[in-house]
């Protein structure tokens, strides 16, 4: 039974047992058992009270998000609170670890809640689209008042117990260790009071609160509605009776349910923890525990690396022969941590551990111990040579091998080892320390075991590692390096730099293209486009980017790119790139003209889709949504539309084909040539989410 009830001293003790998360699942029957629960203790003589808590380490996560494709399941939960809601006996709801969602909905609908000083209470729907649909927006105001059920909400972050009983939350806090056992006796003392319904009590008038959420709204622009549409449910709240506002709340919810943003937003969800799943692996591997870690080289790439795991918690060595470099990357860590303490995020203390944690090296062998050994040195097959094989001698033999390379031949590199199946690519994205990809890179020989490893290393640091095969670029790169072609393409054919930036971000991308490029330094890209000049000459690239190098402007660090930076970070336009771009497309011989946002948009983004289906097809990526998860974590895609090849479903394929077609018989039409497996699945009449169905991967 997910539901356990135990009757003592006439309060009836409801454990909810639906581990790992106590989820309201409808579909698995915990509603349907919570709500039979509830009924029986109100109709048992012997109760005097109820007190519902959760077992396990938390109360409850909240609702089961596989129950929203189905309609009318969210209804089931909205009748159970109002089971609970309208009990004509006192019930107390316990509160421990996470209570979110769903699960503080309920704990609203209760009489009285009590909750441990560690408990965190949140309602983050809407950072999947939604808002609170079990009457979160119509019982959270009367609880706390209009404008913290805003910042609650519209914030979608949990707040500490102490928090929550100081706005009203909660009515106590717990203090004696088994806080189902103070309940239990909190219950027996007020059951003779019996209920005090929340939707009983008045919303506070707070008119000022509104307006201000409505201002602040209008100046940062949403793809979803949900953070205006919470507004309005909480404007209907405090202007008429709770049936009136939960009505308003379902209509909405309903409308946000169907919404492809938030269908966007739970396909990326439900996408990080199917890319964690790897299909036909071999089960039950338990590869060896990653305890020690070796970084090679202590550039701005290494030393971001070493802090992330540090972060974490592992014992880092940082190697480089140059002692000055060494120094710097200690002190970039440094400021790096100070920096958390400065923002709350760390004390002092905390901060000093963090540090202990590393050491430094100038030579190979202080890498000896280490259970993983991650290369992080200049993006050069020469230099990569060197350090494998000097490694190949001194690590030892169980110890991994990494390479944070971004587009060179991983079997090339594990070639200069005796043991390339113990070599994996770490691909790490810049600032290391901040965001959240890392592209784990299998060679044809790296062994199971060793890929295991490097998945688990991934979620202990907080990353999230989504496997690719080896080709130039890998997935992420491979795909932007389309991206790019069709923006330089842009600016020879009409546009300039700030056009292309502007529409994309417009359309939602966190940054433009162009702006990227700034921020990475030019001469990053500038290295690779000579490389793949002699190995693909077949494909010609756009002069542009190389004119702007060859001006010595590589982007932020330099003080210019295709924009200025006086401020060593704000972006401002330059009329000299502009006169760069108009006097090359005279040298080309092109009659410029107008482009359209829309244009821009498609032409970019089908480029990414179009690429991605043939990496897809050469299972350089096992499914769709492992190309899906690295866009939205690692390159700034719009969360919202759930990453380039859903968003082409989301279109519809034949439309995506239809529009690649009509490229193709354009300028450069060689770069659209349709992926035969986008042309097949058109064909067959499905989309790209079938292939995530097809490779969901291991259990």
């Amino acid at each position: 039974m997910r539901i356990n009830t135990a009757i003592e001293d006439g309060v009836a003790r409801i454990r909810i047992d639906n581990p790992p998360v106590n989820a309201l699942s409808v579909n698995s029957g915990v509603v349907a058992e919570l709500t039979a629960a509830v009924r029986a203790a109100l109709a048992d003589s012997s109760v005097a009270a109820i007190v519902i808590h959760g077992g396990g380490k938390i109360f409850c996560g909240g609702a089961d998000i596989a129950d929203f494709d189905s309609p009318g399941e969210v209804g089931q939960i909205n009748a159970l609170l109002s089971v609970v809601e309208n009990a004509d006996k006192a019930v107390v709801i316990a509160l421990h670890g996470a209570v979110l969602g769903g699960g503080l909905e309920l704990a609203m609908a209760g009489h009285y809640r009590i909750c441990t000083p560690e408990t965190r209470l949140g309602l983050p729907e809407v950072t999947l689209g939604l808002l609170p649909g079990g009457g979160g927006t119509q019982r959270l105001p009367r609880l706390v008042g209009i404008a913290k059920a805003l910042d609650i909400m519209l914030g979608g972050k949990a707040i500490p117990g102490r928090e929550a009983l100081a706005i009203g939350l909660a009515d106590r806090l717990a203090e004696a260790p088994d806080h189902v056992a103070e309940a239990t006796r909190w219950a027996k003392e007020i059951a003779a009071d019996g209920p005090r319904r929340t939707g009983d009590l008045p919303v506070p008038t707070d008119s000022d609160a509104l307006a201000a959420a409505r201002a602040g709204l209008a100046k940062r622009p949403s793809l979803s509605r949900a953070p205006a549409y919470i507004v309005d449910c909480v404007a209907a709240a405090a202007s008429g009776s709770l049936s009136d506002g939960l009505a308003v709340e379902t209509r909405l919810f309903n409308e946000l349910l169907g919404s492809d943003a938030s269908k966007g937003l739970r396909h990326a969800l439900f996408g990080q923890r199917q890319v964690a799943r790897i299909p036909g692996f071999p089960v039950g591997l338990t590869p060896r525990a990653i305890e020690r870690v070796a970084v090679i080289g202590a550039g701005t790439m290494g030393a971001g690396i070493a802090t992330a795991l540090l972060n974490a918690g592992l014992p880092v060595t940082l190697i480089d022969p140059h002692v000055v470099a060494l120094s710097s990357a200690r002190k970039r860590i440094a400021q790096t941590i100070d920096r958390d303490v400065q923002k709350g995020r760390l004390d002092n203390e905390a901060a000093v551990a963090r540090m202990s944690l590393l050491s430094l090296g100038d030579g190979f062998e202080a890498a000896a111990d280490a259970d993983l050994i991650i290369e992080a040195v200049f993006e050069d097959i020469g230099v990569k040579r060197d350090v494998f094989q000097a490694l190949d001698r001194l690590a030892r033999p169980e110890a991994i091998l990494a390479s944070n390379t971004s587009t060179l031949d991983l079997d090339v590199i594990a070639g200069f080892t005796a043991r390339p199946d113990r070599v994996v690519g770490l691909h790490f994205f810049s600032p290391a320390n901040i965001m959240r990809l890392l592209e784990v890179v299998r060679g044809k020989r790296t062994s199971p075991e060793v890929l295991e490893a490097a998945m688990r290393f991934a979620r202990r640091i907080g990353k999230i590692g989504v496997v690719a095969g080896v080709c130039d670029g890998f997935i992420g790169n491979r795909i932007f390096e389309e991206y790019l072609r069709q923006a330089f393409f842009l600016l020879e054919e009409g546009a300039l730099p700030i056009d292309v930036d502007t529409a994309l971000q417009r359309w939602g991308m966190s940054m433009g293209p162009l702006r990227t490029l700034d921020l990475a330094g030019q001469d990053i890209g500038w290295s690779i486009r000579k490389r793949r000049a002699v190995e693909q000459p077949e494909r010609p690239y756009s002069r542009i980017p190389d004119l702007v190098c060859e001006m010595g402007r590589f982007g932020e660090k330099t003080g210019a790119g295709f924009y200025r930076y006086p401020d060593g970070r704000t972006a401002e336009h330059d009329p000299a790139i502009d006169e760069l771009v108009l006097r090359h497309s005279a040298d080309l011989g092109i009659a410029r003209r107008k482009i359209s946002d829309e244009e821009i948009v498609r032409r970019c983004i089908f480029a990414m889709v179009n690429e991605g289906a043939r990496i897809v097809a050469e299972g350089i990526a096992y499914r769709p949504v492992d190309i899906d998860i690295i866009y939205l974590n690692g390159y700034g895609f719009p969360a919202a539309r759930g990453g380039p090849m859903h968003y082409a479903d989301r279109i519809g394929l034949p439309e995506v084909l239809r529009r690649i077609r009509d490229f193709a018989g354009e300028r450069h039409g060689w770069a659209w040539e349709p992926a035969p497996l986008l042309v097949d699945l058109v064909e067959r009449g499905v989309g790209f989410a079938s292939l995530n169905d097809e490779k969901g991967g291991r259990a």
